[in-house]
């Protein structure tokens, strides 16, 4: 029995270590693939789409317009500078909203958004959001949060198979995420809830009011100012 217990103990040990090291490797290294690019890749082989090949090309926050960070915060996550990681009165207000059985949504922050897409597979059992949490709380620590929303800004989904700023900028402005505007960075925030469903390139009439109320919202925030602490210098001004 002891050596049972000594075998158990030793395994969650190795695998604690292989997490943080995991996690610490992504800090300074762009992931080269994630867990969801891979089952974004295998769906589209598996429907015999004639070009399932994922369009990605990771850069650093230098290379993209302050407007893009801007935009996801005022989008997704207000209060990504100040959470840990969670934003409980986020969780709180969805779970009271999905009691009502409309518009379900979760409260998940950009940190766990990162989490999900980065290290784990997509589903809703109680252990996967459990690990999530856990690989949070290991991003906030070991990563800080300038990392997060450079890895969140490059491997987020934001249309069929194209993952990150850089391509989605691309493929459809015809130019580099460090020279879109305001209203191009909200609309690529405006298709994250399902960029499967919803297309930056021919954007429906839902699409364009949500792209409005970002923009709007971008500026209710004060503009770039408001996301400076993960700013490069360069950019942080007004």
């Amino acid at each position: 029995m002891k050596q049972i217990k000594w075998l158990f103990l030793k395994l969650v040990l190795s695998l604690f270590l292989l997490s943080v090291a995991w996690v610490l490797l992504y800090r300074w290294v762009a992931p080269p693939v994630t867990l969801h690019m891979v089952q974004r890749r295998a769906e589209g082989g598996a429907a015999a789409k004639p070009e399932p090949q994922i369009q990605y090309r990771f850069v650093t926050l230098e290379e993209m317009s302050p407007q893009l960070p801007l935009a996801v915060v005022a989008s997704e996550d207000q209060r990504f500078l100040m959470h840990s990681g969670f934003d409980y009165e986020a969780i709180q207000a969805a779970f009271k909203r999905n009691q009502s059985g409309k518009n379900i949504r979760g409260g998940s922050t950009i940190t766990q958004q990162v989490a999900k897409n980065v290290f784990l597979w997509h589903g809703r059992s109680y252990l996967r959001k459990g690990v999530e949490a856990y690989f949070t709380f290991l991003m906030e620590a070991l990563w800080g949060k300038k990392r997060i929303m450079e890895v969140y800004l490059n491997i987020a989904e934001m249309g069929d198979g194209v993952f990150g700023v850089e391509a989605a900028c691309q493929k459809y402005f015809k130019r580099p995420a460090k020279d879109v505007t305001r209203q191009q960075a909200a609309l690529l925030a405006a298709v994250l809830p399902n960029p499967i469903r919803y297309s930056a390139a021919r954007p429906t009439g839902f699409v364009l009011q949500r792209r409005s109320r970002i923009a709007r919202a971008m500026g209710r925030l004060g503009g770039i100012t408001y996301v400076k602490a993960i700013l490069p210098e360069d950019e942080k001004k007004p």
